[in-house]
């Protein structure tokens, strides 16, 4: 385990988690309607790449105003977290910088789901496209833990598991939740066949144990939409920090 890097990760996560609530703030609308270009007030939202870049605060507002979106120290906290325990757990292999890579994509897919039940295009399918790819990088690097071709394997076998789950219910499993499997899938598959099926099984434990609770304490009804993906993503996160710790 080495400290350093450790420390090194944690600062990246906290960095780019302080990034993570504008862009949530802009992408947490309905499907029908447009990313939000303006601040609460009204105010164009401007800087890098077009406005999408930069923390939650509004220049134009008045002091005590300007920030907007929600969570800023807790999305850091968190990300930073995250990025320090797969370091922990992966070391200095070069898959850990795709993980490091991801990972804030990832609290903005949870995000975002969590705040509108919706888990974008314009998120899901670069995550899918960049773990491969990334992995591809990878596994062409000394010291890589994992298979690129499992990978690719596991991203087609989970996301076709999904599939089926979507046609047999739609209500209960999004087509979301499909796309974003892609790219869970493909990120467990690096590390085997056994963490692929731990990651997804604890993501769809974690997300029926909620439901359930909703349930009992009656603040859902069978027919109450839930976002699934916060669940996946957790799911995975732990069977990648267990292939990285196994491997």
């Amino acid at each position: 385990m080495s400290v350093p890097l450790i420390i090194f990760a944690a600062a990246y996560g906290a960095a780019a988690g302080m990034l993570v609530p504008r862009a949530r703030y802009r992408l947490a609308v309905q499907p029908e309607e447009p990313w939000r270009g303006v601040c609460p007030r009204g105010h164009a939202l401007t800087g890098a790449a077009r406005g999408w870049l930069g923390l939650a605060r509004c220049p134009g507002c008045r002091a005590g105003e300007r920030d907007y979106g929600t969570g800023a120290a807790l999305t850091a906290a968190l990300t930073a977290l995250v990025c320090a325990v797969l370091a922990a757990a992966v070391g200095d292999r070069p898959e850990l910088a795709v993980w490091l890579l991801l990972t804030p994509s990832a609290v903005l897919l949870a995000g975002v789901d969590r705040a509108v039940h919706r888990l974008p295009d314009v998120l899901t399918l670069p995550l899918a496209g960049g773990a491969a790819v990334l992995l591809g990088v990878a596994t062409l690097l000394p010291h890589s833990a994992g298979s690129w071709r499992r990978a690719l394997l596991g991203g087609a076998a989970l996301g076709g598991a999904y599939l089926v789950l979507h046609l047999i219910s739609p209500g209960g499993m999004a087509f979301g939740d499909v796309k974003l499997s892609l790219g869970l899938g493909t990120a467990l598959g690096w590390y085997g066949w056994a963490v692929l099926v731990l990651g997804a099984f604890a993501g769809l434990l974690l997300g029926s144990c909620y439901a359930i609770a909703l349930l009992a304490t009656r603040r859902a009804t069978r027919g109450t939409g839930m976002a699934f993906g916060p669940f996946m993503i957790l799911g995975a996160g732990a069977g990648l920090v267990l292939g990285g710790l196994t491997a």
